[in-house]
């Protein structure tokens, strides 16, 4: 019903976002004598904010179609380079380029798509050959098609990683994990170490990432542990509708993610539409589509399937199961000191509200047979948690540490 309700009110509200929009222009019509009257502006800015507000939104695209390397403008053409049922990886082919290091990035499950990770990948794209994972909202899965947790998750990125294959030097791409996938990363790069694995990652980097949640807990490992986990299951699971490929699916809904994301800073986001409504009243159509853009993006979100989310709640944010040594993979143990020669970099925001300080951190103490000189922890200043992957700090105090640490494991 959890669902059915939330379509219905989406429904309405479309109706009314198109109703709005509509009228917003009708008031801002040089021909519409009533917009020269002086409230004409502010009822036409107040509609647009509401309109923009209200619309629905699909997945977006990533839209990079070009890069600039020494210069010289060279064109980018995104390729699928394999397929599977919840996700596929994709790689950004700059046309004309070749060499230059390989980079996996993946994207979190957690509610939005990879495209949040446009920034990432287009500040990267100048320097590597950029993959990305491009997971899939689980509402458009038939349920025919079988579940997906967080073991799926694990095997996915060594399918993912040995999809790219080797290098010259008998080993995978670098990978670069963004909050969530961390610890799946983690997992993927130790199991991996312990087979011998030559598509093993020459370096992985975790951004934000809960590898141990109980060091600095924020609201949201509070929110996570405050309460059974037969809570969440009764009360944050829903069906996906009849109207839908996945219908009948067990899903966390990304509406409820994007709420609780809301919430969280709940001050932030109404000024920020403030801001937008005075912009538009003083005819600063740059200033209210800067703040467009980003709403467009972030309130862009996707289902994930139940067994995923229940799985991560229990074995990342209450039972801790791998800074424990208790993290299972299909019934083997997640051994962190098989990782022997993965260069590890930890990068964790000062600001962060969602990972705090010490818990990607703690992934460099738990690999505790890899040499220090192949780990590295950096601590970026004023950074909350979106800051450390996109924005001015990501591109000009985070990339390069993330490019530096690469080239010193290039082999």
């Amino acid at each position: 019903m959890l669902y059915d309700a939330y379509e219905l009110q989406r429904s309405m509200l479309a109706g009314a976002s198109a109703m709005a929009t509509f009228s917003a222009g009708l008031l801002q019509n040089p021909a519409n004598p009533w917009s020269y009257l002086g409230g004409g502006s502010i009822v036409a800015s107040a509609l647009e904010v509401f309109a923009h507000a209200a619309a629905p939104r699909g997945k977006p695209a990533f839209g990079l179609t070009h890069t600039v390397i020494d210069g010289r403008e060279v064109p980018v053409h995104e390729e699928i380079v394999l397929q599977k049922p919840f996700g596929q990886l994709k790689r950004f082919r700059r046309e004309g380029v070749e060499g230059g290091p390989r980079l996996l990035i993946v994207a979190p499950m957690s509610g939005h798509f990879a495209t949040l990770l446009r920034g990432t990948v287009e500040r990267m794209l100048p320097i590597a050959d950029v993959y990305i994972t491009d997971w899939r909202d689980a509402k458009l899965v038939p349920v025919w098609e079988g579940g997906f947790d967080l073991d799926d998750y694990i095997d996915y990125l060594v399918a993912f990683l040995e999809a790219i294959g080797p290098d010259a030097g008998g080993r995978g791409a670098n990978m670069l994990a963004v909050c969530q996938p961390s610890v799946p990363c983690y997992a993927a790069t130790a199991l991996m170490c312990a087979d011998g694995n030559p598509c093993r990652p020459r370096t992985l980097t975790m951004m934000g990432g809960p590898i141990d949640t109980r060091e600095a807990p924020t609201a949201v490992n509070t929110l996570a542990t405050e309460r059974p986990h037969a809570w969440f299951e009764q009360n944050a699971i829903a069906t996906v509708p009849m109207t839908y490929p996945g219908a009948g699916r067990k899903v966390y809904p990304g509406f409820l993610q994007l709420a609780g994301f809301m919430s969280m800073n709940l001050g932030n986001h109404m000024v920020s539409h403030w801001e937008m409504f005075k912009h538009l009243v003083q005819g600063d159509g740059e200033g209210a589509a800067a703040t467009k853009a980003f709403y467009e993006e972030y309130r862009s979100v996707c289902d994930m399937t139940a067994e995923f989310y229940l799985q991560t709640v229990d074995l990342v944010f209450q039972t801790h199961a791998l800074p424990k040594g208790e993290m299972m993979h299909r019934g083997r143990r997640v051994d962190p000191a098989a990782i022997k020669d993965v260069g590890l970099l930890a990068i964790e925001g000062e600001r962060d509200d969602i990972s705090g300080l010490g818990q990607t951190k703690a992934a460099l103490t738990l690999a505790t047979s890899l040499p220090e000189a192949d780990k590295r922890y950096l601590m970026v200043e004023g950074a909350g948690h979106y800051g450390i992957f996109n924005g001015s700090k990501w591109r000009n105090r985070v990339a390069p540490v993330v490019e530096d640490w690469m080239a010193s494991h290039a082999g």
